[in-house]
């Protein structure tokens, strides 16, 4: 992450620390990783195993995860949070980074934090949606 803190009086950056980063257009959201193979399929099995900090889903359920790229051994993650002042955001990035370079086959890990497009419920899955209903969440 870069050292430089962007100027809290700009309208474009909503959060004065943290980097933003252009997401790329995401047609299919949420995205699973049901096509996935390989080191490419373990790192998102790698990602489902980690829960949203507050409740017991998934933080592919939940569909935080945009997208997943693996090339020369290096795992380019693209993910959001629910909202951009998430009081997890550290904990939650840094469980995703060493879960992803604890994949056998993995050798780095370039994780981009996106806000386009915007995090909402639609972006939860079916599974999700069944395990926040369970733990007592109209969705």
């Amino acid at each position: 992450m870069s050292s430089e803190i962007p100027d809290p009086t700009d309208d474009a950056t909503p959060c004065a620390y943290t980097e933003y980063n252009e997401g790329k257009a995401v047609p299919d959201l949420p995205a699973t990783g049901e096509d996935a193979e390989g080191l490419e399929a373990a790192v998102w099995d790698a990602l489902y195993e980690i829960e949203d900090p507050e409740m017991p889903i998934s933080i592919v359920d939940l569909g935080l995860i945009y997208g997943v790229d693996v090339t020369d051994e290096v795992a380019t993650v693209d993910m959001t949070l629910t909202y951009s002042g998430c009081p997890a955001r550290d904990m939650l990035l840094d469980e995703v980074e060493e879960r992803v370079e604890a994949v056998d086959g993995v050798d780095g890990t370039h994780l981009r934090l996106v806000w386009s497009p915007e995090w909402s419920l639609e972006m939860v899955t079916d599974q999700g949606r069944e395990d926040l209903t369970e733990f007592g969440l109209a969705v």
